[in-house]
């Protein structure tokens, strides 16, 4: 995966290759964020005036629970989890009301979904990239098996214009075209792409594409940012996504802070610093709940760069 890092006027400053070896099948790993841009705090997400239609519900919400949490199936030599681990894991993470991956490699649509019935959680599922769309969608369909009651969300791709695998066109169009066959195969929940705050705001097309807005955001790669404005600049860039879509619902589909690594100017990586970023998210989203939270367990597996501060492996959660 290739992440393209950009200043704060949406200039490229850096390039960063990202991907799992080929013990797994192709890639379907997290990318990092694009530094960020600085917000005013004290903004709050305004009301969603649809554009067209409200956007389909998810089913089967469990009362008393918010928020997702992401979740990567890869052990650190970057081998797949068998369905015990992914289990264990699920039930580690099962406050949440649901858990968001990011593909259909390691059999993670199936695994995931089956451990976390067992823990009453939806899953935001998805798929990576556009490599072998539109037949990359079977593999959802049959984990689902004609029930789509656990299905929170279904992604088509992540950051693939901030990539650049593919143009704004291209994933609309593909939005589109997954709608249409997921809806023959039964499914009437939301489908959308998710993609950087930065590059929504570029390309409404693509929130108007989707059935909500889906924005990846982080406060720690901004470095004016400290952990306890995490959650308001979140919920910043969550209101200029909507401003920019003429008022659409946006859920932030990742937000985190890792707790080691080196700072990144006021942003700096630790355990306590963690614990106030995740709790400043929690309490700024706690109205709505329009957040996944980043991410559940520390990613081993993953590879460090000039841009990464250290911190790649360290954005767990909830760590064994």
């Amino acid at each position: 995966e290739v992440v393209v890092w950009v200043d704060e006027a949406g200039q490229t400053i850096g390039i960063e290759n990202h991907a799992p070896t080929a013990t797994i099948p192709p890639a379907q790993a997290t990318d990092l964020p694009p530094i960020l841009i600085v917000p005013d705090p004290d903004s709050l997400l305004v009301p969603e005036i649809p554009t067209e239609d409200d956007p389909p519900e998810p089913e089967n919400v469990t009362p008393n629970r918010k928020f997702g949490i992401s979740y990567s199936p890869y052990n650190d030599d970057r081998t797949c989890k068998s369905q015990e681990r992914v289990d264990k894991d699920m039930e580690a993470v099962s406050e949440h009301e649901y858990v968001r991956i990011y593909g259909i490699d390691c059999n993670q649509t199936e695994t995931v979904l089956a451990a976390a019935k067992k823990q009453n959680m939806q899953v935001f599922a998805g798929i990576f990239n556009l490599e072998g769309f539109p037949d990359s969608l079977e593999t959802i369909m049959d984990a689902a098996a004609g029930d789509w009651s656990p299905f929170h969300t279904i992604a088509i791709g992540n950051e693939l214009v901030n990539g650049k695998h593919n143009s704004a066109e291209e994933v609309v169009q593909a939005v589109h075209t997954a709608r249409g066959r997921l809806r023959d195969a039964g499914y009437e929940g939301p489908v959308v792409t998710v993609d950087t705050f930065s590059v929504m705001l570029k390309h409404p097309e693509l929130c108007h594409a989707s059935d909500y807005c889906a924005a990846n955001c982080h406060a720690f790669f901004d470095a004016n940012q400290t952990p306890e404005k995490a959650g308001a600049y979140a919920r910043k860039q969550a209101k200029q996504v909507s401003d920019a879509a003429g008022g659409k619902k946006t859920l932030i589909t990742e937000s985190g802070w890792p707790h080691g690594g080196q700072p990144n100017g006021a942003a700096i990586p630790s355990k306590e610093n963690q614990q106030k970023a995740i709790s400043s998210l929690r309490e700024t989203f706690g109205d709505n709940g329009d957040l996944v939270l980043f991410t559940a367990f520390d990613d081993g597996w993953k590879e460090d760069n000039q841009w990464t501060f250290g911190a790649e492996k360290f954005w767990g959660i909830q760590n064994p």
